[in-house]
């Protein structure tokens, strides 16, 4: 099956676009270009939470092909997002505590995608993921899922500390993925948890590291200090399955 993102080209289009529900994460704009019908279309782009980018012409030409873009160009999700609500129900359903997992700036398509598979397999309930500085649901993140996106729900936040906070108050816990934690077979992952996977460069940002109840870090015994954000998921959220299994 093919998933690719949808290009809306053109004012009216765009406009329409944004009206009609559709879910856009990128929206690009000519550079300079404050009319009033852009004026209009960057609003509805910031009810959405939609990222804006002013770019060149040569930009949305490319973007466009033919070039007729009208100073405006919109890339539409290639799957729709979930709400959080649909990940507790997912937990719900089959009579267990939530676990998610929660990708926080994660930039790279094949990482996201790589983690939202391996969140099915571990038996996660759904990811989490920020509107902001981070990838979206594009046509490689479904891709490299393998079809796991039409079983794993994705939902997409404003501020992810402030989630953090506001799921907490639900009764989950939330471990962070660092190097400098607490090894993570010494960690109780039972119970209600998200797990938060930082950046592929920075790791867990300042804010969301301080919003967690602790810190677990895989044992290494190589040469290099870290690994892949997507193979670090994978290896904690079985750790999580492993500690669960063993409730049982």
């Amino acid at each position: 099956m093919a998933y690719e993102e949808c290009t809306i080209i053109g004012r009216n289009a765009v406009l329409e676009g944004f009206r009609s529900g559709k879910t856009i994460d990128k929206l690009f704009v000519l550079d300079g270009c404050q009319d009033g019908p852009v004026k209009s279309i960057l609003r509805e782009a910031k009810k959405q939470s939609t990222l804006i980018k002013f770019v060149s012409k040569e930009k949305l030409d490319s973007l466009s092909e033919r070039g007729k873009h009208q100073g405006v160009v919109a890339i539409a999700a290639a799957f729709e997002y979930a709400e959080i609500e649909d990940l507790f129900a997912k937990a719900e359903e089959k009579g267990e505590d939530p676990f998610f997992i929660l990708c926080d700036e994660i930039e790279d398509p094949h990482n996201l995608g790589a983690i939202i598979r391996t969140a099915n397999l571990a038996g996660a309930h759904g990811v989490i993921i920020p509107k902001r500085r981070a990838v979206g649901l594009t046509g490689t993140v479904a891709k490299v899922s393998a079809g796991a996106l039409h079983y794993t729900p994705v939902a997409r936040v404003t501020n992810m500390a402030r989630t953090i906070e506001e799921l907490k108050e639900r009764g989950m816990w939330f471990a962070c993925a660092d190097m400098g934690g607490e090894v993570m077979y010494q960690q109780n992952l039972t119970g209600s948890i998200g797990l938060v996977v930082g950046n592929e460069g920075s790791g867990v940002s300042r804010l969301v590291r301080e919003k967690c109840d602790y810190i677990v870090s895989i044992p290494m015994k190589g040469d290099i200090d870290s690994l892949n954000a997507s193979v670090a998921a994978g290896v904690l959220s079985f750790e999580i399955v492993r500690q669960r299994m063993n409730q049982k």
